[in-house]
Order: C-alpha cells, then structure tokens, then sequence
C-alpha cells in the first residue's frame, strides 16, 4: 500500500477505534506497523479463509507477538471483524471520492478512467483486492453480504451517476432504460477489468492475451457501450 494511500486509511482506524473494533494501542502504532498487521490478516484470510485465520501465523506475517496482536484487538473474531469494515470503508470511499470528477467527464473518457485507472490502481493494493477477490468468487454468503454487497453497491452507483450526467449533457439517449443499463455496464466493467488482475478469471474470459492488450478490449467495450446508447446527432438536428 501506497503512502498517500495510508492517508486515507488511518481516519478509517481511528473511526473503528471509536467504534470498539480496535484499541487506541493499535491506532498509535506507526503507520508501517499498522500496515503490516493489517497486510498479514489479509494474506492468512486470502490463503486460509476467513474462518480459519490463525492468530499465530498473522503474528508471524506481520511480524509481532502473539500478545501484541491481542492489545490490538479484543480477540480472533475481532480482529477479522476489523479488517473487513476497514476494508469496505476504504474501497467505498474510494469509489464516493472519484465518482463526482467521473460523472463530470465526457461519458466515454470517464468510464475509461474509471476502469483503466481502477486497474491501476488495484494491482498496488494485492492483499485487499485478494482478499475481495476470494470473498466475490469463492461463494462465502457471510463475506458476500458483508465485504461484497456495499462495495458493489458503490460501484454500481459510480456507474449510475456517469450515466445520469451523460444524460443531462446529451450524449446519452434519454430513452435508454437507465436502472438496466447501469447494472449491464457495472458487469461490463467488471468483465473486462478483473480478469487483468485474477489470472485465473481470463482463462475463462480470454478478456487479454499476447496479442490482445487491454487498451485493445477496453475500446472496444467503449466503443460498444456508446455506439449502442449514444444520442443520435443526426435526429438532434433535426
């Protein structure tokens, strides 16, 4: 994780340490530390499960005794009950944060930032998006209503509010049934852009592959996606 990704997290610590999920010992750490903790839950979780996070290899991971990690946190089920909120509050604020600048963008430049610059973005965050990853696709209802659901709320609202401004700009037909398209481009989205970060996922998509970058597959989705809802320059001016 990046340092001026660390500045966005730490409110966040603080707000759960409000909240009773962390311990003010845990929030005063230095943000490396902090980091490292939080880095080790998440690669247990992603390796092992959430269910089966074992407290001696997190403290391993991370670095730090088995007795530090329970002054940082009441107990197991806490500590996972930590990273999880913190997670989803993070990717949401991510998502809340960028949306405003995106819905201002012409339609086609901002979906294409959207998704290229997610890419981006993610593949600098490894232990969270493996950890979003196996909660997204490996079936666990509890993960899914708890880390999934409000993250792909966020995202499908970002997709949303891109669509509403096209429409008040004109480029986007006023006719097009806005609910349904939202959802069909927030699958769009994710169709094109998880497969460059899951290896596993393109197997089955086939989204990239040596002859095929993603800025070939991304305009091509762009181009789909506007020539199918666009305004109809030659009716507007008539």
């Amino acid at each position: 994780m990046q340092t001026s990704d660390w500045t966005k997290i730490h409110p966040h610590i603080l707000q759960l340490e409000e909240k009773g999920l962390v311990t003010r010992t845990f929030s005063r750490l230095d943000p490396e530390r902090q980091q490292a903790v939080i880095d080790a839950i998440l690669e247990e979780a992603v390796e092992k499960g959430p269910a089966s996070i074992n407290i001696k290899e997190v403290a391993r991971r991370a670095g730090v005794s088995i007795g530090s990690l329970y002054m940082y946190f009441n107990n197991r089920d806490g500590l996972l009950a930590f990273t999880v909120e913190l997670c989803v509050r993070f990717m949401v604020d991510m998502f809340e944060s960028f949306g405003p600048m995106l819905a201002a963008m012409p339609l086609r430049e901002g979906l294409s930032m959207y998704l290229a610059g997610g890419v981006e973005w993610s593949q600098t965050m490894a232990g969270l998006i493996m950890f979003f990853a196996r909660a997204a696709y490996q079936g666990d209802p509890t993960l899914g209503e708890q880390v999934v659901r409000p993250v792909a709320d966020s995202m499908r609202q970002t997709v949303h509010d891109m669509l509403t401004q096209a429409i008040a700009r004109g480029e986007v037909r006023e006719d097009i049934d806005l609910e349904a398209t939202t959802r069909v481009i927030h699958a769009l989205t994710i169709a094109i852009g998880d497969p460059q970060l899951l290896p596993y996922l393109n197997t089955y998509f086939q989204v990239i592959g040596e002859d095929m970058p993603p800025e070939r597959t991304l305009e091509a989705m762009l181009a789909l996606i506007v020539s199918g809802i666009g305004a109809d320059k030659k009716q507007e001016r008539h």
